[in-house]
């Protein structure tokens, strides 16, 4: 079984060649963690809007690279559809040049849990997973609703490399290549995680009633 956190990339690399389907079975969510003992955490739990908390609190808040990371580029297309959808002229370049820059995803978040940092942009699943708080934000803004694939998609980031890359929802998929050597057990392991909802959210991935989500022919026995 091969699985993907970009449904699209994986359609784009394997099909036709090596597979010619594949599931959906969960999203994730770009959204905001933070330090509740800092200024910023303060403020998010006072209900202060997230965009004018990072924009007005004086601590440390990180962003991953852009230029080296999908959520680093998934951050600046938040800020450029937040800027839209609150209505709020400059809202994008001022987060932008407000967040520090962590080249490295892995650390984005050590320093939230050891009080150097207040906040971070982050993927919901991280956050759960070093069991800090998070601040969802709304569909229209977080890549976790395949429906809102073209409103995504009017937020680009252009590379320095000058690739420009268009907002995309954050789609896991997953198939099984048709030269296999055993497919019947890359077709019962995927079949066992379409089951395990629970298991996905408890993780921090959105599992609802939007998924799974089915591309080409699937074959018989992978669907629950």
């Amino acid at each position: 079984m091969v699985a993907s956190a970009d449904a699209g990339l994986l359609r784009d690399k394997l099909q036709p060649d090596y597979t010619t389907w594949d599931v959906v079975f969960a999203s994730n969510s770009v959204g905001i963690t933070y330090n509740p003992d800092t200024q910023v955490g303060r403020m998010l739990e006072n209900g202060t809007p997230w965009y004018r908390a990072l924009r007005e609190a004086d601590s440390e808040i990180a962003m991953s690279d852009p230029d080296l990371d999908p959520l680093g580029y998934r951050t600046v297309q938040l800020f450029k559809l937040a800027e839209e959808y609150y209505d709020t002229d400059g809202l994008a370049e001022d987060l932008i040049n407000r967040l520090e820059i962590d080249p490295q995803e892995a650390h984005l978040l050590a320093g939230i849990e050891t009080g150097d940092r207040a906040a971070a942009v982050c993927y919901k699943n991280m956050a759960v997973d070093h069991g800090l708080p998070f601040v969802s934000l709304p569909d229209e803004l977080n890549f976790s609703n395949p429906e809102y694939a073209d409103r995504y998609a009017q937020a680009t980031y252009t590379t320095d490399e000058g690739t420009t890359i268009k907002g995309t929802p954050v789609l896991y998929n997953a198939t099984v290549l048709a030269d296999a050597d055993h497919p019947e057990n890359g077709r019962r392991f995927l079949r066992y995680l379409l089951q395990s909802q629970d298991l996905l959210s408890e993780n921090g991935l959105i599992v609802d009633d939007r998924f799974p989500r089915t591309n080409g022919d699937v074959p018989e026995g992978v669907l629950p």
